[in-house]
């Protein structure tokens, strides 16, 4: 059986482990600005098959 002193040392260390965990963590969205959401919504406007004005560059040489 351990000492009392190992077992409170124990369960300060584990307390301290889980407040660290347990920290608030905040999820903060970027802001939105309005060009980006006229292109989002003429991007959801768009049919599919049309085209989109997609460039391949190869720089291969």
């Amino acid at each position: 059986m351990l000492d009392p002193w190992i077992i409170e040392e124990i369960r300060r260390r584990e307390e301290e482990e889980r407040q660290h965990r347990e920290q608030p963590v905040i999820h903060i969205e970027p802001p939105r600005y309005p060009e980006t959401q006229e292109r989002e919504r003429r991007d959801s406007n768009q049919q599919p098959g049309e085209q989109r004005g997609v460039i391949v560059i190869d720089f291969s040489v």
